[in-house]
């Protein structure tokens, strides 16, 4: 049976009812095709990339043309998540005008049906001229990986009330902005009830504990792909990393004792 076609509205139908929603990260076809086949919801094309695909330490380094090429190769492979592209280190906080331009080209050359724009209050006055613009906008509060080198690499955010208070601020600026979702990562897991709770549109958890109104991780961390995350909020549903390396010693065994190819992969 074909799966429905995820929209904004079932999202927000799915908060109300209770129903959690799924979201994974995605940067090439074959594995848009399997989030697809287990029935997701979201499929994220994160600038996790800059990590996870392409080496580099950290996000800073993701390009628009980086994100547009995954962009499309995801779209490829897709046919029922709601596809969400993130915007890049600093394809929307050079000037307003520069962010619609851009999340534009996601949608348009990215082949993305909705954007992520990571920030706080700050950002509320872009993510409102994105959204006028007619592209539905995912904000992303907490840990904010572009602003690493600002904020420092200490994860967990909301352990006083003083920042719980500037994260609620936040969330609530950003659903006024017109975010249809809002992404909570590596906050308390007290400090994001509170924001769900006090939030209409739904809020998608990372390392911020099981009252989020969704999940998501990213798909070579949770796979066991990328071995250099340790993070104590990524669950290993698998260790391909592993059974990658046992495949690889394999063939190099059988090519160098000539057991490969055989006959059955020879032609006549």
């Amino acid at each position: 049976m074909e799966q429905e076609k995820v929209t904004l509205e079932i999202l927000g139908r799915k908060k109300e009812t209770g129903e959690k929603i799924t979201a994974l990260t995605a940067y090439d076809y074959p594995t848009a095709l399997c989030l697809n086949e287990a029935g997701i919801d979201i499929i994220l094309v994160g600038d996790s990339l800059g990590m996870v695909v392409l080496g580099y330490p950290n996000t800073l380094k993701v390009t628009m043309e980086d994100m547009l090429h995954h962009c499309r190769a995801v779209a490829r492979g897709n046919a029922s998540a709601l596809l969400v592209g993130d915007m890049p280190f600093l394809s929307c906080t050079v000037s307003v005008a520069d962010a619609v331009r851009n999340a534009g080209r996601m949608i348009q050359e990215g082949q993305m049906e909705a954007v992520k724009v990571e920030g706080g209050s700050e950002m509320a006055q872009t993510i409102s001229a994105i959204v006028r613009a007619g592209i539905p906008v995912m904000g992303h509060i907490g840990f904010t990986p572009q602003r690493v080198l600002r904020s420092g690499r200490q994860r967990v955010r909301g352990r006083d009330r003083g920042s719980v208070e500037k994260l609620l601020g936040d969330a609530v600026a950003i659903e006024q902005a017109g975010a249809f979702a809002i992404v909570l990562e590596c906050l308390t897991e007290r400090c994001a009830k509170e924001i769900t709770e006090k939030l209409g549109v739904p809020t998608i958890g990372i390392g911020s504990g099981v009252y989020c109104d969704g999940q998501i991780l990213v798909t070579p961390d949770m796979l066991g792909l990328y071995e250099a995350a340790s993070f104590k909020h990524v669950k290993r549903y698998a260790d391909f990393a592993g059974l990658m390396k046992t495949a690889f010693r394999e063939y190099i065994r059988e090519v160098r004792e000539r057991k490969f190819p055989g006959k059955e992969h020879s032609f006549e």
